[in-house]
């Protein structure tokens, strides 16, 4: 056995290294990202009652967080090949510090709305930077470690709605919101400093000299690849797999809870510890989901992991008792996990920050579509039936990854599946720089 000379720094990782000092940056704005956006959640209730928006009026305000960020996503991918991942995350942390804000002045649903189209343009723009600096981060490891990201996003979220309950009968919506707005400017200062110490992949190099003379082209954020070039169809493909499995978060954020009470008639505190079984699942999944892909290889986990969400699904939507519903959910949160960071990180190999931003405009309309078609189709027939179309789209993911398969066996995200096909040229089965080949 020999092992490849070209091992990062980082793959060892102390705490003085670069790489390391950049992931924890980063791993601090995902975090930071769950944690407000999650503190904003929980007061909702009081926002309403603030404005005296009827649930309709309410629901057409709440729509303006996801117009905002699917429109800013796109724009955003733009930014980050002109101006760098790193930059544009830091200048969108500081706008989403600053529009968290914003909702408590928001005297009325119109304003409301308003409002939160900025708020929602700050959280997609953070999302699609940072998931972009992310990817350039994996590409330096050699690792497949986006899942690490998603959990901090996660254990955030925990901890925003978790300080939101306790918080939110002994302080205003202004009072709390400030607090977060403060929390989350001090941490983008402290991350973005670390960020932009070191200087970005693709931008710190010296041009080299050629033998003609003029140096060579200067490679920039501009020379990576985009979804304009051949990566495209790569690029929607793990867009459709993101959309895939967005859905069930989406579906299951507001439905879930409906489901154990309305159905099975269970208590509001167990109807409450359902959504909860599932978001820890999800959680642990997502922080074992480094070493998981590493055994498995992305294809693998990503079939797998649609696999297992759809029978869990099946059963938390089915099932004739509440534990076993909540069983099915803890399933369908362990299966899901993965599938979207998986597909984020590989869209942003393949295309860049234009790919993450591709990628992620499809799946966050999956969030976007899985609550209001579960509500149609349970006008149609009922709650349970309608939550079947979760595991029917997490079977759809895992399908689209298993006849794609030979289309993205490179590794792109800092690995190589784990079982290569017939055919497959002799590079492409070759690990990375800094792994051991027998």
């Amino acid at each position: 056995m020999r092992a490849h000379i070209g091992t990062t720094a980082a793959a060892s990782g102390g705490p003085g290294d670069p790489l390391a000092r950049r992931r924890a940056a980063i791993t601090a704005f995902f975090a930071m990202d769950g944690f407000l956006f999650a503190g904003w959640v929980v007061r909702i209730p009081a926002i309403k009652a603030q404005t005296g928006a009827s649930a309709g009026a309410l629901g057409l305000a709440l729509l303006g967080v996801s117009v905002g960020a699917v429109a800013f996503m796109m724009l955003t991918g733009r930014l980050c090949r002109r101006f760098g991942n790193h930059t544009v995350t830091v200048v969108s942390g500081i706008a989403l510090g600053l529009s968290i804000l914003l909702p408590p002045l928001a005297r009325s649903a119109t304003a409301l709305g308003l409002v939160l189209l900025v708020f929602g343009a700050a959280y997609g723009s953070l999302n699609v930077a940072m998931n972009s600096a992310a990817v350039d981060l994996i590409a330096a490891l050699r690792r497949p470690v986006m899942s690490s990201f998603h959990a901090a996003f996660s254990l955030g979220g925990m901890l925003g709605a978790g300080l939101g309950g306790l918080v939110a009968g002994h302080h205003s919506p202004a009072a709390h919101l400030s607090g977060l707005a403060v929390c989350g400017l001090l941490v983008t200062v402290a991350a973005g400093t670390a960020l932009r110490r070191g200087r970005e992949p693709g931008r710190e190099q010296e041009p080299p000299i050629t033998p003609d003379g003029p140096p060579s082209h200067r490679p920039d954020e501009s020379d990576r690849p985009h979804p304009g070039s051949r990566h495209l169809p790569l690029v929607l493909v793990f867009g459709v797999i993101a959309l895939c499995t967005a859905y069930g978060e989406g579906a299951m954020a507001d439905w879930g809870a409906l489901h154990l009470s309305q159905d099975l008639a269970t208590s509001p505190g167990l109807a409450a510890a359902g959504y909860a079984v599932f978001a820890l699942a999800m959680t642990i999944g997502r922080l074992s989901g480094t070493a998981l892909i590493e055994r498995l290889g992305p294809v693998r986990a990503l079939v797998g992991g649609g696999g297992t969400a759809a029978v869990g699904m099946l059963l938390g939507a089915l099932a004739p008792t509440a534990w076993a519903t909540c069983a099915g959910f803890a399933v369908a949160g362990l299966g899901l996990a993965n599938i979207f960071p998986i597909a984020i990180a590989r869209a942003g190999a393949a295309g860049g920050a234009g790919g993450v931003a591709m990628a992620s405009t499809i799946g966050y309309g999956g969030m976007l579509l899985g609550p209001p078609a579960i509500g149609f189709l349970t006008e149609l027939w009922s709650l349970p039936v309608a939550l079947t179309t979760v595991a029917l789209l997490a079977a759809v993911a895992a399908l689209i990854a298993h006849l794609t398969r030979g289309a993205h066996r490179n590794g792109v995200d800092g690995t190589v599946d784990a079982s290569p096909s017939r055919g497959t040229s002799p590079s492409a089965e070759r690990p990375p720089p800094g792994e051991i080949e027998g």
